[in-house]
């Protein structure tokens, strides 16, 4: 008499992240793959640059004088304590480049952030209800498209420098800054919103929700906005390499966050001006570290793009 068979364990079911066309995609590409270590390694060091850095640039007391100008450690009069060397000051510029990182990254992330709250609010508001209110927001997306970005900033920065009392232009130079970089670019995310948002809300669940008494901002919020974040969010990285790049921009240019705070942008106008009295590093070494870090931000959202369209897949 034959013993009765042990029904087989089931496998666990698959199809976690790891399973995904996303995933799959980002493994098989090296240059996606070492653009992410690179901006996660600038993120890292932007957020513990107080432990990751060799020097504190900014402590007064730490710095010497007599170690001003020094070249890169693998020049004759380089020091191992300073790896990149130092500036005019005596500060470490290896220091000075992952605290200007720090300074950069937060202006872009929070500019992007207000750009990104502003322009979907519009697009949404703009796609669901149309008629004049519609007409009247991409009237002035037009005009506003019609001017560089950077042009937008400068204007702003120069309006609100003017407005307020000179003793608190420094303390409000980082909440004027993000404020001038974010509003001139809600122009995509609001464009792009709002297309999306004119076919979702005639889609059969969206007249749905208005048959059993839904309002529009309940519809707008749980049903519509869950279905445009896609191009948001590839549209946001993309962003960011931007809004960094504006942010060095303005701070070459004199009118960033103040000299006591610098970002890449404000190391490189310092460099600029030691650049051809032989002292290339303070100078050349903050514009590497601003490439790499756009650069990388850049890969990853044209990754990101094609990654989240179905039709490249």
């Amino acid at each position: 008499m034959t013993e009765p068979r042990t029904p087989p364990v089931d496998s666990p079911p698959r199809g976690g992240w790891r399973d995904s066309d996303i995933w799959y995609s980002f493994t098989r590409s090296p240059v996606v793959v070492a653009s992410a270590v690179l901006t996660v390694l600038f993120f890292v060091c932007a957020a513990f640059a107080g432990l990751i850095a060799p020097h504190d640039p900014f402590d007064l007391a730490a710095i010497d004088v007599m170690d001003a100008s020094l070249p890169p450690v693998w020049q004759d009069e380089g020091k191992a304590s300073f790896p990149l060397g130092t500036d005019d000051q005596g500060r470490d510029v290896l220091s000075t480049i992952i605290y200007g990182a720090r300074i950069s990254l937060i202006v872009g992330v929070a500019s992007v952030a207000f750009a990104l709250v502003l322009g979907v609010a519009l697009g949404l508001v703009s796609g669901y209800a149309g008629g004049r209110l519609d007409a009247f927001i991409m009237r002035v997306a037009d005009v506003q498209l019609s001017f560089p970005a950077i042009l937008i900033a400068l204007l702003i920065d120069g309006v609100a420098r003017s407005v307020m009392p000179r003793e608190l232009h420094d303390e409000l130079a980082f909440y004027v800054l993000v404020f001038a970089i974010g509003i001139s670019g809600w122009v995509q995310y609001a464009r792009t919103v709002r297309g999306s948002t004119m076919v979702e809300k005639n889609k059969e669940y969206v007249q749905a929700a208005r048959v059993i008494g839904i309002g529009p901002t309940v519809i707008l919020l749980r049903h519509i906005l869950p279905n445009v974040t896609g191009p948001v969010l590839v549209i946001a990285t993309i962003h960011l390499a931007v809004a960094v790049i504006t942010e060095a921009t303005l701070s070459f240019l004199g009118v960033g966050v103040p000299p006591t705070t610098p970002s890449l942008g404000t190391l490189i106008r310092i460099g600029n001006d030691y650049l051809f009295s032989g002292e290339w590093w303070i100078s050349i070494f903050p514009g590497i570290a601003l490439i790499l870090l756009v650069l990388s931000i850049n890969l990853l959202g044209d990754w990101l793009r094609d990654a989240l369209n179905p039709k490249l897949r």
